[in-house]
């Protein structure tokens, strides 16, 4: 699979990316918005200075003029946060049902024109029965998300504790707008330790979906994926992994108990509290193959 966009240049037109995308694309808008503004700061002296805050503002996804959701984002990719979050949450099963895509700031809102007689009654039923998770910014989950889930289990396959250490250490390079302002959640997705493509944003659900979104125009053969997040790792997130197949969950924060349990069904394996040669699996462990295990002595004085 080819690198899904320059990570050199974040900003790239999201249409030419799609461009580039195997098979079917819908039309997208190119409406990415600068994720950091300068903003005036008073310390404990007293004294003002300028500083960096990340950008928040409203998206509120519309499909056939009906309000489905309104995230909060950062908006540096709006289009493929649109497409993933269809995704994800299996509000459209086949990307091809996508004509369009139109992001109007002014408005605050994406528009979703649809194609081939999508059948909206479902959209609405399904639209009834969300769940609101622990993700930050209030993300929420349809009820017919888990059910499409279990009709396949996935296999994650053999995964080198090398390839973890690789992706991690890379992993810490790529948070730009972090770097920059704080407060923001990063997530990259790596292929046998070979950067793909990243993304930020103030929640981590927001971010994966805008994987997510290049994911399902630029699909990978590779089955090894891997998906390395500084954020929790929760029932949420297992559940986005399994909806873009992707069998490996990396985190350098901790994980909850649901999550656990569902990953062990869906085949996913997580990896949390990550952090230079640390690591816990806690799913799935009979998938790893520890073939760069650490000398304790050395990891102790660098404790």
């Amino acid at each position: 699979m080819d690198n899904l966009y320059d990570i050199e240049s974040p900003g790239n037109d999201p249409a030419s990316y799609a461009s580039t995308a195997r098979g079917y694309s819908p039309k997208l808008s190119d409406a990415g918005l600068d994720p950091a503004r300068e903003t005036p700061v008073w310390d404990q002296t007293g004294q003002q200075s300028m500083t960096l805050a990340a950008v928040e503002v409203p998206l509120t996804i519309r499909i056939a003029e009906q309000e489905i959701v309104t995230l909060m984002t950062m908006g540096i990719r709006p289009e493929h946060l649109v497409l993933g979050y269809l995704r994800n949450q299996r509000l459209v099963d086949h990307i091809h049902s996508i004509e369009s895509i139109e992001v109007d700031w002014d408005h605050e809102v994406a528009d979703v024109q649809l194609r081939h007689g999508f059948d909206l009654e479902s959209l609405q039923d399904d639209a009834r029965h969300k769940i609101v998770t622990t993700g930050c910014g209030q993300g929420t989950i349809y009820s017919c998300s888990l059910d499409k889930l279990y009709d396949r289990r996935l296999q994650p396959g053999k995964i080198r504790q090398s390839e973890i250490y690789a992706s991690l250490k890379q992993a810490s390079r790529i948070n730009q707008v972090y770097r920059k302002t704080g407060s923001v959640h990063g997530c990259a997705l790596f292929s046998d330790s070979i950067l793909l493509t990243s993304a930020e944003d103030v929640g981590r659900h927001n971010a994966m979906d805008t994987i997510a979104g290049e994911l399902w125009l630029n699909p990978s053969q590779d089955k090894r994926l891997l998906f390395y997040t500084t954020g929790r790792l929760t029932s949420e997130i297992v559940m986005k992994a399994a909806s873009m197949e992707i069998p490996v969950l990396v985190s350098r924060n901790g994980v909850t108990q649901m999550a656990i349990e569902l990953a062990e069904d869906l085949g996913v394996m997580l990896v949390a509290r990550a952090k230079s040669r640390h690591f816990q699996v806690f799913s799935c462990h009979e998938y790893l193959v520890y073939d760069a295990i650490p000398n304790q002595s050395n990891v102790r004085q660098k404790q």
